[in-house]
């Protein structure tokens, strides 16, 4: 049986809370549903558009603010001041989820890109630090945590945006999410090819890795709009008209088991974006010593199927019920990832990696497009911005943001090549665990009703 129909949006909280009825909805415009869209998806797609320009050019990066007679060590400031972010990512989920719950969807959406474009401005404009020395990577530094915050908010409000504006179609509008990230991987991928096959390396080096974050900052403006511009959701203006709608920082406090349950839940997603999709580029020339242009592929493939794949399956969630394909997808990518990792150790080809990039994206894309809708469902309106930025944010910084850190480490300290394997295995059995505990919830609330 299709799991949307064990109760109210609020399913898994109604034994506790009473799930709120919600006023009946017209369905949207196909104007309204694209302005949804995009506004939502826009800045998700400009974080990971940024985050992997950045990787991309990091060891530009490195020699314009960070330099230092070891490259090495010039490469890697670069890049731990940008993973620095991560440690903003749960204030900002805190401050922008509860703002959100309080003044509105539409006015932690406005706030968080803007927040995100000082970010992007900043790395577009910003003087080397043979202009201006020391200040150079300290504005960096503050450049990144300032955008880390906006992005702990920026997906529990985007979520709860698009979710409350259609309950039929939640699974689809909130797919949205994931399928921005592809394309974001493959706008990057673009850039970062045509710009170093094109400038010659001083040209690079002095001014072309700043255009990506130009173009960055072009497209932010626009979202800024059209979101200031939105309505705020029906969900959010009927239950800050009740009675029941008490100060989010308290109601909250009440949530913990359902915020543990979210966590839970982005620990697969999130692993396959940060060992999958990230880290095997790296993993491809180091550990299989496959050529650099191998790397260029599997992002293009990755982010191709993620942007293709995510609104069907979120699409399909809305017929057949999230958990049945989520769940089904953390079994099967429980079973089948070593193996997978064990036949491309045995057949390391570019060919083999295709294969298993392929079937990981897929995966990932059945799993996560509809992951946000589930999330949503989990919380009460209420408090929803709160928890599916603090779930979604904690997800993020203690499974993905040290994934590659951590394979990586495992494979110097043990030399084995199939530690990715492991780690995403353990991601897959947490999530099943999550889910299989949600689908409970669920099933009691129904019979409660």
């Amino acid at each position: 049986m299709n799991e949307r129909i064990y109760g109210a949006p609020d399913a898994p909280s109604a034994a506790a809370t009473n799930a709120e009825t919600l006023a009946p909805k017209a369905a949207p415009s196909k104007a309204m549903i694209r302005r949804i869209v995009f506004s939502s998806s826009i800045g998700n797609a400009l974080e990971w558009f940024d985050f992997l320009v950045y990787g991309y050019f990091a060891t530009v990066i490195a020699k314009a603010f960070f330099p230092s007679n070891d490259e090495w060590l010039s490469t890697m400031l670069a890049i731990g001041t940008f993973g620095i972010s991560f440690l903003m990512r749960p204030l900002g989920a805190i401050v922008l989820g509860i703002y959100g719950d309080r003044k509105g969807r539409k006015a932690a959406l406005t706030l968080a890109i803007l927040l995100m474009m000082i970010g992007t401005l900043t790395m577009a404009v910003m003087p080397s630090y043979q202009h201006i020395g020391i200040a150079a990577p300290l504005l960096i530094l503050l450049a990144r945590l300032v955008q880390g915050f906006a992005v702990g908010g920026e997906f529990g409000s985007a979520t709860a945006f698009m979710v409350e504006h259609s309950e039929a179609r939640r699974g689809y509008y909130a797919s949205w999410q994931f399928a921005s990230q592809g394309l974001a991987a493959i706008m990057a991928a673009a850039f970062g090819s045509v710009l170093s096959a094109w400038l010659p390396p001083a040209q690079l080096e002095s001014w072309g890795w700043r255009i990506p974050f130009v173009f960055g900052l072009l497209v932010g403006p626009v979202g800024y709009y059209i979101r200031s511009h939105l309505d705020e959701t029906p969900e959010f203006l009927a239950t800050r008209a009740s009675a029941k709608a008490s100060d989010p920082g308290i109601s909250f406090a009440n949530q913990w088991l359902n915020l543990l349950l979210a966590v839970g839940i982005v620990a697969q997603s999130t692993v396959g974006v940060y060992v999958l999709q990230l880290y095997m580029p790296m993993y491809a020339v180091k550990q299989l010593h496959l050529p650099a242009t191998a790397s260029f592929a599997v992002v293009v493939l990755n982010g191709g199927l993620q942007f293709i794949f995510s609104p069907l399956m979120g699409a399909l969630s809305d017929r057949l019920g999230r958990i049945r394909i989520m769940l089904g997808t953390s079994i099967f990518m429980g079973v089948t990832i070593y193996p997978m990792f064990a036949w491309l150790q045995a057949h390391p080809t570019v060919a083999s990696l295709v294969v298993l990039q392929s079937a990981a994206g897929i995966l990932k894309a059945a799993y996560s497009g509809p992951m946000p809708a589930l999330m949503s469902e989990i919380f009460p309106t209420r408090v929803r911005s709160t928890g599916l930025s603090i779930g979604y944010a904690l997800g993020v910084t203690l499974f993905g943001g040290f994934a590659p850190t951590i394979v990586e480490a495992f494979i110097h300290v043990t030399g084995d090549k199939l530690a990715p394997s492991y780690y995403v295995l353990l991601a897959a059995a947490l999530s099943g665990v999550s889910l299989a505990i949600v689908a409970w919830r669920m099933r009691v609330a129904r019979l409660a009703a």
